[in-house]
């Protein structure tokens, strides 16, 4: 699966199924012998089972293959589609025939801890040696009641992609990207006036999680919120979030971004950057192991900036746990503490172009090889990670009240400013009902 598929697979699905993670409650108590105080770590030959997501899948594997082939404990890994892999999880934790291993999206990661779908590992993960050091955005997310309940797999991140080969021929200096959106919309412009098929931008117009993904570090690094703390309540009728919006409606009305923007619901939405038709487009990092450059085609990559500058980044991607109701704690931990250690981190994750999720390894072999690379290991321990329990049905859902909101904010008429305050309340009650 190539990287760009990835990233819209992550991030352009909607999560119709979170409606099944009301079965989850039912993994409350974990199986005999699971203590949350347990620290063991075992490789004596057993089999393990995991499951992962079809956007994790390539990832996955190849820590899993490089388990395997060092280790006598043997991980069997199952993918299943993105878009139904939430009700996949809610049927098995009712059925209590969960994997032993469990990766997951890190916006469901609240979800997940607080209803003990992963076993309590507080205390395998306060001995680790560079626990301090773990992605902070997704320690946070996999975090409950003071209680860890799984730790970072992978990370994918928002950046600003932006085309070498274009900013030359518009007469920009391709070693100075935007640093502030005002920059960005100068360039995105001076861009399109190539004229041809050619345009300054791109957005997944009809695409709420690419949307959230590349817009909401925009919002962040200009000092708003999209959030409470709790994640119970939205806050994006800020003047901040009114100005990014309308910086965006302002580009497309421009013509600096094309038409079909409007309707990208995610399948295509970095096919145009990788054609070598879009100046600058923010997109999720993974994209950058399958992007083939050539003569129309140079990336360079930047943090995504604010209004007046700053900087910003939507961390996402999966946290990995132990099943809960997995009778085999010790070897499942020997597989997630491997994946964490220098040789995976280094020799696996590294070297396939994949960010660290440790910020003490970020300045790597790799990452010093491609320049790129160090961008978004910086980027990593820098951007959020939105933590709500209902973060699923309210942003990801194209049904969603945030799939109106922004399409409204970015296509519609009238203030935007007014139009956040009018959408606010209704993101508000589907962030703060039942889960």
């Amino acid at each position: 699966m190539t990287s760009h598929i990835r990233t819209r697979a992550r991030w352009g699905r909607a999560a119709a199924a979170v409606a099944g993670v009301v079965l989850l409650a039912a993994c409350q108590s974990g199986p005999p012998g699971a203590a949350a105080g347990d620290t063991a770590s075992v490789d004596d030959g057993t089999t393990l089972t995991m499951w992962t997501r079809s956007s994790t899948a390539t990832f996955s594997q190849t820590l899993v293959d490089a388990y395997n082939a060092s280790h006598k404990n043997k991980v069997q890994l199952t993918v299943f589609p993105a878009d139904s892999y939430q009700q996949k999880v809610g049927t098995a934790a009712g059925a209590k025939q969960l994997p032993d291993i469990l990766a997951a999206d890190v916006v469901y990661a609240p979800n997940y801890a607080s209803k003990g779908v992963f076993l309590d590992l507080t205390a395998r993960v306060t001995q680790l040696p560079f626990n301090g050091s773990l992605a902070p955005a997704h320690m946070k997310a996999a975090t409950s009641g003071g209680k860890h309940y799984a730790v970072p797999h992978d990370i994918d991140l928002s950046a600003v992609f932006y085309n070498k080969v274009l900013f030359t021929r518009a007469g920009l200096d391709p070693a100075k990207p935007p640093s502030t959106l005002d920059e960005l919309g100068a360039a995105a412009r001076k861009i399109a006036a190539l004229g041809g098929d050619v345009k300054g931008y791109f957005f997944g117009g009809a695409c709420p999680g690419c949307q959230l993904f590349t817009s909401w570090p925009m919002i962040w690094a200009s000092g708003g919120t999209v959030l409470d703390e709790k994640g119970t309540a939205a806050t994006l009728d800020n003047p901040q979030a009114a100005q990014v919006y309308a910086f965006l409606r302002q580009l497309y009305a421009d013509g600096a971004v094309p038409a079909s923007a409007k309707n990208e619901s995610g399948p295509t939405w970095t096919q145009s950057f990788l054609d070598g038709k879009i100046g600058i487009q923010p997109m999720g990092a993974t994209a950058l192991q399958g992007m083939k450059e050539g003569p129309d085609l140079q990336v360079g990559v930047a943090p995504i900036p604010g209004l007046n500058g700053g900087s910003s980044s939507f961390v996402g991607g999966d946290v990995i746990g132990i099943g809960g109701t997995s009778t085999h704690a010790a070897a499942a931990w020997d597989f997630i503490a491997w994946t964490l250690s220098d040789q995976a981190q280094i020799e696996v994750v590294a070297k396939s172009k994949n960010i660290t999720v440790r910020s003490d390894l970020a300045d790597n072999t790799y990452a010093k090889q491609d320049p790129r690379l160090g961008v978004f290991n910086r980027l990593a321990s820098e951007g959020q990670t939105p933590i709500s329990v209902n973060f699923g049905k309210t942003f990801n859902d194209t049904n969603g009240p945030w799939t109106a909101t922004v399409i409204d904010a970015v296509f519609g008429g009238g203030d935007v400013g007014s139009i956040l305050k009018q959408h606010n309340a209704a993101v508000t009650e589907s962030l703060s009902g039942g889960s």
